[in-house]
């Protein structure tokens, strides 16, 4: 088989299977393992998977900038915007990260609720104009265009003044052995800075995000409360991700 070839086979077999594990495909194809992680390095490198130990993942589709991420799963998003919404009650102060379905809570919250907003989200703080009871609190920092947040030190430093009773977190990729990931560093930083201000964080995650990963750590499924999400239960990354203990909200 050309390398060409099985590349194409590792990409069939990651729709198909949802992970890929290089040890096994390397038995599987009669190559050594090395060949089989050079196949995925180069694939990585095209951006068609992401690399773990010990094989891949599927890539996600949320790492695009935010023009490119309001195109993908617009429903599942104000699905999933409209059950987070509902966690936002009356006098409570919530924390609401960046991103496409962060927006959407923003924009799914009554008019009439009264309580306070932090984020570090020009978009979300401004969606939350005519929301006259809601007080918002606007984290300043070095402005990271691909989201359209606000992180690195200043807006960390910002952070540590803020408590809150829940945190809606927004990531790139939701999976039982990954967790949860994002494509920045520092955006990844930033997200663990807010999480730690609030005694309850849920995740946003749209169905795409499930079973998919990306470059960087930002909190193990352990430290999260529940996935708001509208994933099918049936799905075999969501009933990983229940088997291994994680709550659902829908």
């Amino acid at each position: 088989m050309l390398a060409a070839q099985r590349r194409d086979l590792l990409l069939e077999r990651l729709r198909a299977d949802g992970r890929l594990v290089a040890k096994d495909l390397a038995v599987e194809l009669g190559v050594s393992e090395d060949s089989v992680r050079r196949d995925l390095r180069e694939l990585a490198a095209a951006g068609l998977c992401q690399r773990v130990y010990g094989g891949a993942l599927p890539i996600s589709p949320a790492i695009a900038d935010v023009a490119g991420r309001e195109r993908v799963e617009p429903a599942s998003k104000e699905r999933v915007a409209a059950a987070a919404a509902r966690l936002v009650v009356p006098g409570c102060t919530a924390i609401i990260d960046g991103g496409t379905t962060a927006l959407a809570v923003a924009r799914a919250l009554p008019l009439d609720l009264a309580a306070t907003v932090v984020t570090h989200s020009p978009t979300v703080a401004t969606a939350l104009v005519d929301h006259r009871d809601v007080e918002v609190f606007l984290l300043g920092g070095r402005l990271f265009k691909h989201s359209l947040v606000t992180c690195g030190a200043a807006a960390v430093e910002a952070a540590q003044g803020v408590t809150a009773d829940l945190f809606l977190l927004g990531v790139t990729g939701v999976h039982h052995e990954a967790g949860l990931t994002t494509g920045d560093a520092d955006e990844a930083a930033m997200k663990r800075a807010l999480a730690r201000r609030a005694a309850d964080t849920y995740v946003l995650a749209s169905a795409e995000k499930i079973g998919a990963a990306s470059r960087f750590a930002v909190l193990p499924l352990g430290d999260v409360t529940a996935l708001v999400t509208d994933a099918d239960p049936a799905a075999p990354a969501l009933r990983d991700l229940t088997a291994a203990g994680v709550q659902l909200v829908s």
